[in-house]
């Protein structure tokens, strides 16, 4: 099972630059080599991926990794999930700051009180 997060970064990522190698896939999202084979590989036998050859120089055939309209859908579907997701990160985040910021105040009060000031 690929998570959803994994999924949408990369269909995030082909639709930028659909001529991006495996191995700058893999350096931009912080992954191995195989992992994002792997991936890649899946998302083609989902139909979510098109990959196309093309010619780098004389001697090498490179891909072209496309989105297919499926792949566009999906990766719609999952930004509404990941936006969602991280939006409810950030307002967990702003609260533990929220209760930090409050306990610092109590104790720097408590602090000052103790020391005679």
């Amino acid at each position: 099972m690929i998570p959803d997060d994994l999924r949408f970064r990369l269909l995030r990522l082909l639709e930028s630059d659909p001529s991006m190698s495996q191995r700058q896939i893999a350096a931009e999202l912080g992954l191995s080599l195989g992992r994002v084979n792997y991936v890649l590989r899946a998302l083609i036998e989902k139909g979510q991926v098109k990959a196309e050859n093309f010619r780098v120089s004389q001697n090498k055939l490179r891909y072209a990794y496309l989105l297919t309209p499926s792949g566009i859908e999906a990766k719609t579907r999952l930004a509404s999930g990941f936006l969602k997701r991280k939006l409810a990160e950030h307002e967990a985040l702003q609260a533990e700051i929220r209760a930090l910021q409050r306990e610092m105040e109590v104790g720097g009060e408590e602090a000052s009180k103790g020391s005679g000031r």
